[in-house]
């Protein structure tokens, strides 16, 4: 057995290489500028989470990947995710650190950035790509695609990417194939719409009975309800689903979204806890990116004002509009306007409860 060398902790961590890669432009220049080492390793910072988050995206994907996922792969992916949640809630507050530099102390060396700009980082939109945003869901960067701003080298490992299956698409694929709402003779969609026609109809005689409306209040809450009919219609209606999914109401196939419906309406059943968890995670990454995007874009706003962002951008408008608009996993967020109250949930039939429970809670105790 070949005998290790002992390693040190400087050794391990290259900290010779990583301390060394701090080289403030202002500093090269001759007039040094306090601020921006601080500002330096808190963006490579960024890059090294960034990273992170890829390892753990990478891994979700190889275990999503295939034509069947299997279950016990799932806790793995819930812990994955919840690791990337944890790492965006650190890099929200690191926003924090950056921000006890002022505007004046960040002017000292601003111009010397330019035209580099945070829009130049692969590794944040290949967490993007990954996550499920489209080429062509992106807002345009001062009138050019954000693609256009990477290097030539860079962009083609983007288009690699974009290229490739997104984890939308594979949590799409994984959700259509939800065996539990169409069983034998059982169908969700049926049981469900059902149950959806009756709470609207009553819902609709109790507006016209009360005396306290008024004949435009009734017609007005009447149009309401008119409304969510037709919202529901096109969660189930195969063509009505397709116009929305046409006009980008919708991007989940009708199937995926009757099992993530179903699944956060029945997650109390052990067999549904761990998806329902899976789904929650999705929705607090893509949370959490739009609260970073969000503090990010008030950061800009507070230390450059109106002023052109150093890579051309709009600055604080630009960084505003993709927190709002940038999203992977919107389908998932919209689905609580088709939630019902517990008491109102259709009951499932006794062996579709067994088959998503434990098989040792039927046992007697000795």
């Amino acid at each position: 057995m070949t005998q290790r060398s002992p390693i040190s902790y400087p050794d391990y961590l290259k900290l010779d290489t990583l301390l060394a890669c701090q080289q403030p432009e202002s500093v090269k220049r001759g007039r040094p500028a306090h601020d921006e080492l601080l500002f330096i390793i808190v963006h490579q910072a960024y890059e090294l989470w960034f990273k992170q988050i890829l390892f753990e995206l990478e891994h979700v994907q190889r275990l999503f990947a295939g034509p069947k996922v299997d279950d016990r792969a799932l806790g793995s992916v819930v812990h994955a995710l919840l690791r990337i949640v944890e790492i965006e809630r650190l890099i929200i507050q690191q926003l924090s650190v950056l921000e006890t530099m002022t505007p004046l102390d960040f002017m000292d060396f601003r111009d010397l950035l330019v035209p580099a700009s945070g829009s130049q980082s692969l590794q944040f939109r290949l967490i993007e790509t990954r996550l499920g945003l489209r080429s062509r869901d992106r807002i345009a960067l001062a009138g050019r695609s954000p693609e256009a701003y990477l290097t030539v080298v860079d962009r083609g490992k983007l288009e690699s990417a974009q290229s490739a299956a997104s984890i939308s698409d594979q949590v799409e694929q994984w959700l259509e194939r939800t065996p539990f709402i169409d069983r034998g003779s059982y169908k969700f969609r049926d049981a469900y719409r059902r149950t959806i026609e009756e709470m609207l109809e009553s819902d609709g005689a109790l507006v016209r009975a009360n005396p306290r409306l008024s004949d435009q209040e009734k017609q007005a809450e009447l149009a309401n309800l008119s409304a969510a009919r037709q919202r529901f219609d096109g969660l189930f209606d195969e063509a009505a689903h397709k116009k929305l999914v046409d006009d980008g109401v919708w991007r989940l196939s009708s199937r995926a979204l009757q099992a993530a419906l179903f699944i956060n309406l029945y997650r109390d059943e052990p067999v549904l806890q761990l998806p329902f968890r899976l789904l929650s995670l999705l929705m607090d990454v893509d949370e959490h990116l739009t609260t970073w995007r969000y503090r990010h874009a008030l950061m800009v706003q507070r230390m450059i004002g109106l002023k052109v962002g150093t890579g051309g951008s709009s600055g604080h408008d630009y960084l505003r509009q993709t927190a709002e608009s940038h999203r992977a996993f919107r389908d998932l967020f919209a689905l609580s306007t088709f939630l019902i109250p517990r008491s109102r949930l259709p009951a499932l039939p006794p062996e579709l409860m067994r088959s998503m429970g434990y098989r040792y809670a039927d046992e007697t105790s000795p």
